[in-house]
């Protein structure tokens, strides 16, 4: 991949994942003040996954086919409008409606940023690309948090949201005026098949459904160590935005830092099985262990070991699904992979927010890891297979 080209991609990922960033210890908050609950707020991350989740297989396909630069143009259109948009919500229903245009705008953005990488990506380097990529993206969405915790305890909620807008807008001028139209390297299958026939092609493939099946089991705990946090570190000792800002941000950015180690081993050193199940005990075990945290620096502890399980399923995840793009158009591929990374997410937000309105924000954590761990076993059996 031109070097280049490889740092205005990655460049303006972490520029728009900063912004998103921002606003993450910031929603939960604003949404409680206009009256929701845990379910609520289940459904209100819900809509962003539902959204993002229909939209990135179709967006990916379709970039296959029509190239990359226009979506991720038009993506980080839609980040900088509900960036503006989102502090003038004054009921749930409107705050849901953003949130829900606010997926689309992400099907838009990595997806079709993986793929991209992907494109380019030489034989045998699946892991150390998608490792940088993720660099870019963790760094980003880590940093971020502290920045919207910061702005929150200065200036207020609206603040951080626009930050996030000016962020969005920052990164979409960064590529239209640096980026080229197309890759360096022709489009594979200008008219290869339509999502549908793909998307039945990955699902036949007992290899390629386990990759699907582990993206989504890992990602149903992106809801409870996200969104439902801040309300917890709330409730056990009345925690400051800076102090969500930091666990948030320790576990993002020790993940950032060790995505270039992890993926060389991915390529390497390891079977990607073998790693793949060791971050799942990892990241299961964390969620399980989270409800007898009892103070702040604990609970930091368990995030940074939670940031560390990630970092190994990641760019491993990201390598396998990179070689089976290689029969299926990378477009297509990131697109489901996405897929089911939204399906975890839209998972974990409505059990999440049903279970702590039932049981409490403790048994969350605990039965959402029990459920990670047992997915996990079945998606990298299939892989195995």
């Amino acid at each position: 991949m031109p070097r280049h080209l490889l740092i205005i991609l990655l460049l303006s990922i972490f520029i728009a994942l900063l912004g998103i960033g921002i606003i993450v210890p910031v929603i939960p908050v604003f949404a409680e003040s206009l009256g929701a609950g845990g379910l609520t707020l289940g459904i209100i991350v819900a809509a962003f996954s539902l959204t993002r989740g229909f939209c990135q297989p179709i967006v990916g396909n379709l970039s296959d086919r029509w190239g990359r630069k226009r979506f991720l143009i038009s993506g980080l259109f839609v980040y900088g409008l509900v960036g503006l948009m989102m502090p003038e919500a004054t009921s749930l229903g409107s705050l849901i409606l953003i949130r829900a245009l606010h997926g689309v705008g992400s099907a838009m953005i990595v997806p079709v940023a993986m793929a991209y990488v992907a494109d380019l990506t030489p034989v045998g380097r699946e892991g150390h690309y998608m490792g940088m990529l993720n660099i870019a993206i963790f760094t980003g969405f880590g940093s971020g948090p502290l920045i919207g915790g910061f702005c929150n305890d200065r200036w207020g909620m609206a603040s951080a949201f626009y930050v996030m807008a000016s962020l969005s807008f920052l990164a979409m001028m960064l590529i239209i005026l640096q980026m080229p139209a197309a890759p360096p390297s022709p489009a594979k299958a200008e008219r290869g098949p339509g999502i549908i026939k793909s998307l039945r092609a990955m699902l036949a493939s007992h290899r390629t459904a386990g990759i699907l099946l582990a993206r989504m089991a890992t990602m149903i705990v992106m809801v409870p160590t996200m969104a439902l946090l801040p309300l917890l570190m709330h409730q056990w000792f009345q925690a400051t935005g800076m102090q969500i800002g930091m666990v948030i941000a320790a576990r993002t950015l020790v993940n950032a830092v060790l995505q270039h180690p992890c993926g060389r081993l991915a390529d390497d050193r390891m079977d990607k099985v073998k790693l793949l199940r060791i971050g799942c005990l990892v990241i299961s075990g964390v969620m399980c262990l989270v409800p007898l945290a009892g103070n702040f620096w604990v609970l930091l502890c368990l995030f940074v070991i939670l940031g560390s399980g990630e970092a190994i399923i990641w760019p491993t995840l990201g390598a396998l699904a990179t070689e089976e793009g290689r029969s299926y158009g990378q477009g297509s591929m990131m697109g489901a992979f996405n897929l089911a990374m939204s399906s975890g997410v839209f998972i974990g937000a409505i059990g999440a927010g049903f279970t702590s309105d039932w049981l409490g924000l403790s048994w969350s954590f605990l039965l959402i890891g029990v459920l990670v761990f047992g997915l996990s076993l079945v998606a990298t059996r299939l892989i195995d297979r």
